[in-house]
């Protein structure tokens, strides 16, 4: 299977993506939700088909969510929120149990960079793996955290989705 990146006037359909803003206060219309749109905004600059949910904090919301964008046949679910030290800041034990196999080098290389530009970064617990024949990505809930974030994931994509459907090294 080929996977296209470039969307615009491609034949080929848009590889599913699920974009999932983890936030008690955006979920309850508190405060706008601006990282979840920028991320669409990138992964469609990118040729993919997006979708945005926003739900709240907690362990079993983001599980939920997950799961209802992988059975929608999502083949990238990025996560926004929650991956800090509060005590709601849970999607990494929403995000585990979905995993089939995580991915470290990813997750420590979004800390590595994210650390060069500011230091609270190394407070991030976000997870990244594969969840059947999806990527899984935890990014902090900050528009430039979901802009450096992707700046590292995106390159990144099409190797994996190719590898999950079988392809050569």
């Amino acid at each position: 299977m080929v996977h296209t990146h470039s969307g615009k006037g491609s034949d080929v359909e848009a590889v599913p993506a699920a974009v999932i803003t983890v936030s008690d206060r955006s979920f309850r219309g508190e405060r706008a939700d601006t990282s979840g749109p920028r991320a669409v905004e990138l992964l469609t600059e990118q040729g993919y088909a997006v979708s945005l949910t926003v739900i709240p904090d907690g362990a079993g919301s983001v599980t939920a969510a997950i799961r209802a964008a992988l059975a929608a046949g999502a083949r990238i679910v990025i996560t926004s929120g929650g991956t800090g030290v509060a005590p709601r800041d849970l999607t990494p034990e929403g995000t585990r149990p979905v995993l089939t196999r995580e991915i470290p080098g990813i997750a420590e290389e979004l800390r590595r960079e994210g650390a060069r530009h500011t230091k609270m970064a190394v407070l991030s617990r976000g997870l990244v793996g594969i969840a059947g024949n999806a990527l899984v990505v935890n990014l902090p809930g900050s528009t430039k955290a979901v802009e450096e974030g992707l700046a590292v994931v995106a390159p990144l994509i099409g190797h994996i989705l190719e590898q999950l459907d079988g392809g050569d090294h």
